[in-house]
């Protein structure tokens, strides 16, 4: 930056080129970091377990926003899940917990978690729905990629009577 900074008034197009190549280079840096942090386990499933973490980032979400109320039902007893399912499950519940939050204007969002052959994960909520366009962040496909990582899926759509529904399907043994 230093070396822009001195380029800028001599030279404003090598300048720029500078700028432009330590720009990608942070770029790759921050998606490095993301790709780490994406790989760690979250220290509140091993403090509190997969239901009461994910309760506890509900009612942060709940007390942050203030019109918006998010409720935690699960439906089956969730006791030693793999840790890559329990991983997966935190991380796509969380991520779109969060997008509720962000984009939805939701005056509700229900995360469901059920317990049959795989771990359903299901978060719905009564917002605005999707947009005709898709967002081109991280999110979504992250969610779909952790999923598609244990054999499982995750698709988005329009909830039932509006809003949006989010549901993953985690096998429980890899396939």
């Amino acid at each position: 930056m230093d070396a822009a900074h001195n380029l800028f008034r001599a030279n404003p197009e090598s300048a720029a080129s500078l700028l432009g190549a330590l720009r990608d280079e942070a770029l790759g840096c921050v998606d490095e970091v993301r790709r780490i942090v994406d790989d760690l386990r979250p220290p509140t499933l091993d403090g509190l377990g997969l239901v009461p973490a994910l309760r506890a980032f509900a009612d942060r979400l709940s007390s942050r926003e203030g019109t918006l109320q998010v409720e935690v039902i699960s439906v089956t007893q969730l006791s030693d899940l793999p840790a890559a399912v329990e991983v997966a499950a935190y991380r796509i519940a969380t991520e779109a917990m969060t997008n509720v939050a962000r984009h939805a204007h939701a005056r509700t969002c229900t995360l469901r978690l059920d317990l049959t052959d795989d771990l359903l994960v299901e978060v719905r909520d009564d917002g605005v729905g999707l947009p005709t366009q898709r967002p081109t962040g991280v999110g979504l496909p992250s969610m779909a990629e952790r999923a598609a990582e244990l054999g499982g899926d995750c698709l988005v759509g329009p909830a039932t009577g509006g809003g949006t529904v989010v549901l993953a399907h985690l096998p429980l043994v890899a396939a």
